[in-house]
């Protein structure tokens, strides 16, 4: 994600959270035209709406998760998909290894490879 989304969808979160993760997914059954994005932060996940004709253009706040809450696993009987609060949204391959990270930084943090320039 570009810069300029990920400042317009940290102005839809409380004040103080970070990014860790965030990606596009598709309500399951809406034929690609229902779009949304899924933020990761600190305390949250967070799903966001999109704006009717752009996927990457957060508009408002749609449903919020406590961090704990699994995004995974990843179910590819008919693509990509995650349930997330008994919505199952389409993932698009691309970020499946994002929904393994989140999930994986969350519940197994000790298996997440160290950060090769922690200074940066």
């Amino acid at each position: 994600m570009t810069a300029a989304i990920r400042q317009r969808c940290r102005e839809l979160l409380p004040a103080g959270e970070n990014i860790h993760y965030v990606f596009p997914v598709s309500l399951v059954g809406s034929g690609g035209v229902a779009n949304f994005m899924i933020l990761v932060s600190d305390r949250f996940i967070t799903v966001l709406a999109t704006k009717v004709f752009s996927r990457y253009e957060p508009a408002a706040v749609w449903a919020t998760h406590p961090r704990n809450t699994r995004l995974g696993p990843v179910e590819f009987a008919a693509g990509p998909r995650i349930k997330l609060g008994g919505t199952v949204f389409e993932v698009d391959e691309e970020y499946v290894a994002v929904v393994g990270a989140a999930d994986t930084e969350a519940f197994s943090p000790g298996d997440l490879p160290r950060d090769p320039l922690p200074d940066l």
